[in-house]
């Protein structure tokens, strides 16, 4: 019987999820006022962890618990044996482990990453290499000609925060997801001058600025999606359509 194959992990954890782990707690120091917080780092201005563990963790984790007694190997076996047996070349491994020893083909691809040395393709490992990860994730999404995007993402996090102590933000390597239960909303650099920022919105009514993502046919959570090219754009109306998903996903 073929491995399982951690396709579904790798995938929500780049998309949506249901679950999280939280960051350790940095000691706390307290604060006269509350202080908003920008997503300009890992730990929050009261000590609070910015991020929280992407849901995505968990399924890896119990994929790679479950690996030795699917394949024969663990993980660390496999490195070895990769390392010992195996081409030099990762496009070539994930074939030799797909012809040699029938893994499925998600399975050899993460395989071969991790044994090729790829830090950001398997940092779901453990919670804590998450959350390490996490803010080169967000820098990463923002460096270069996207910089100057930073400021209506910071603000979008700013808002989301607002919304209540149950919303948890995931980042990924190309959005950053924001859960509740479920996703129920993501930032995501569309180009150097456009943020996309999705909802979870079920059968709301679609307009000429609320758009459809296509997510209904899909079977994606995110269903619709707003342009924000400006701090302007991040209006009343937006933050109602925020609030919206975030109260649709309370059960």
């Amino acid at each position: 019987m073929p491995p399982a194959k951690p396709a579904a992990a790798r995938k929500n954890l780049r998309t949506r999820s249901k679950n999280s782990v939280t960051a350790g707690a940095v000691k706390r120091r307290p604060a006269k006022k509350p202080v908003k917080v920008l997503a300009t780092s890992a730990v929050a201005v009261n000590g609070a962890s910015l991020y929280s563990v992407h849901p995505g963790v968990a399924m890896i984790q119990k994929w790679i618990a479950e690996l030795k007694g699917k394949t024969g190997r663990s993980v660390e076996e496999w490195m070895k044996h990769i390392h010992a047996a195996g081409p030099e070349d990762e496009k070539q491994c994930r074939v030799w482990l797909q012809a040699q020893y029938e893994l499925g083909t998600n399975t050899a691809w993460w395989l071969a990453e991790r044994a090729f040395g790829k830090a950001m393709g398997f940092a779901e490992d453990t919670p804590e290499a998450y959350l390490a990860v996490a803010p080169q994730y967000v820098a990463q999404m923002y460096a270069g000609p996207r910089q100057g995007l930073k400021p209506l993402h910071d603000r979008l996090i700013q808002l989301a925060q607002s919304l209540g102590d149950q919303v948890r933000i995931c980042p990924c390597k190309t959005i950053v997801p924001l859960y509740r239960k479920h996703v129920f909303a993501e930032i995501k650099p569309a180009s150097n001058v456009r943020i996309d920022l999705g909802f979870a919105l079920k059968d709301e009514p679609f307009t000429a600025r609320l758009n459809d993502t296509g997510g209904a046919l899909k079977k994606n959570r995110i269903t619709h999606r707003v342009a924000i090219t400006k701090l302007t754009d991040i209006d009343l109306q937006v933050r109602r359509w925020l609030k919206q998903a975030y109260e649709l996903d309370a059960s």
